[in-house]
């Protein structure tokens, strides 16, 4: 479960990890309020997105008439399909130089790893690879002194910085682990003349651990469409390509988004409406594809609990009902396949057995429009 910025710095705090001074906001009003007692201010809008500086998310104010403003403008954006409902004010901080600090889970070593980099900012995904600085932990004994010096040395950090990162880095190690976090990340961790200061804090606890941590708000990152696809009971994601995506099982509509990029397309979403779908289900599925306006239909069936004849009668009658006509790329093999082929091709559907030869269709139909 990923936290907004306001909730992972209200944490930070009770970690000892200092954070600006600031106030969380829902209106132009109360921004200009929040700035009036702190001076010049950053206004951040709080979604689960990255990217909202290039975004136009984040503004600054001098005063409280200019924080009015530049509040009632980000209030009425949406960040990659994100509505801002709340904002950050914080004081603007007088940066000196900014740092990257980050723990994380190696999905290779199973370990957590710290990152460090003295390139902070935006664009630090671009930061070359000699610049970043990754220290596996072992949980077993923490992260130990030794090792934040050593971390320190390949930075090439001295004096005061050196002695202060000293201090802080063990705090937000501390925070990982007791958070059950699966990533907590400062960018950018702040050099300022009263010390380091995490200026934007972006952090993910581990859904398997939430439990343990019922003081969080339970904060749902779904987009509609998802939410709308969690009451039929379909595992659906929605992702920023073309290729609107359907198979049966979990593997199957992995390996399609796979084999779509590989071709050089882009999938639209991940969908797997499950094994043992009814026709009502699987019309669900696809009438919940048509609502993204996809330039290509794709769909991958692997028949066995989910019979071919089943999914070709749902595709039939939503195709009658909505009068779609967009390119669709079909692959039916499996139980009741000769039943299932013979509905579709009598509709001019051309079905392939092969998930290759579909998808290729798929990626050059999207490529011809």
């Amino acid at each position: 479960m990923k936290l907004y910025e306001y909730l992972g710095k209200k944490l930070f705090r009770e970690y000892g990890i200092p954070v600006p001074r600031g106030k969380v906001v829902a209106s132009a009003e109360e921004a200009a309020e929040a700035a009036a007692g702190l001076g010049e201010v950053v206004i951040k809008s709080q979604v689960l997105s990255g990217k909202r500086g290039k975004a136009g998310g984040i503004s600054f104010a001098s005063n409280p008439d200019q924080a009015r403003e530049e509040a009632g403008r980000i209030l009425q954006m949406e960040i990659n399909d994100l509505v801002v409902e709340k904002l950050l004010v914080e004081e603007k901080l007088k940066i000196e130089q900014e740092l990257y600090l980050a723990l994380a889970v190696d999905c290779s070593t199973k370990l957590p790893i710290v990152l460090a980099s003295l390139d902070g900012g935006m664009d630090v995904e671009d930061v070359p690879e000699e610049r970043m600085i990754k220290w596996p932990v072992d949980v077993s004994i923490g992260l130990q002194d030794y090792a934040v010096r050593e971390i320190c040395r390949q930075l090439g950090v001295s004096g005061s910085l050196k002695n202060e990162i000293i201090s802080f880095m063990p705090k937000l190690y501390q925070f990982f682990r007791a958070m059950d976090a699966e990533l907590a990340e400062i960018n950018p961790l702040a050099v300022t003349a009263q010390g380091l200061v995490a200026a934007d804090a972006k952090v993910t606890i581990d859904d398997d651990a939430i439990f343990r941590h019922r003081e969080l708000p339970k904060i749902k990152e779904k987009t509609a469409l998802e939410m709308r696809a969690d009451e039929l009971g379909l595992a659906y994601v929605e992702l920023d390509g073309n290729i609107a995506i359907m198979a049966n099982g979990a593997g199957i509509t992995m390996a399609t988004l796979d084999m779509v990029q590989h071709f050089g397309g882009k999938p639209a979403n991940f969908l797997d409406f499950g094994g043992g779908a009814d026709v009502d289900r699987t019309a669900q599925a696809l009438e919940l594809l048509l609502a993204t306006n996809p330039k290509v239909l794709l769909i991958n069936i692997f028949g066995g609990i989910t019979r071919c004849d089943v999914v070709a009668e749902a595709f039939v009658k939503v195709r009658e009902r909505k009068g779609f006509n967009l390119p669709v790329s079909f692959r039916l093999v499996g139980t009741n396949e000769t039943e299932g082929r013979a509905m579709l091709e009598k509709t001019g559907i051309k079905v392939f057995s092969t998930m290759d030869d579909a998808v290729r269709q798929a990626v050059e139909a999207a490529r011809a429009l």
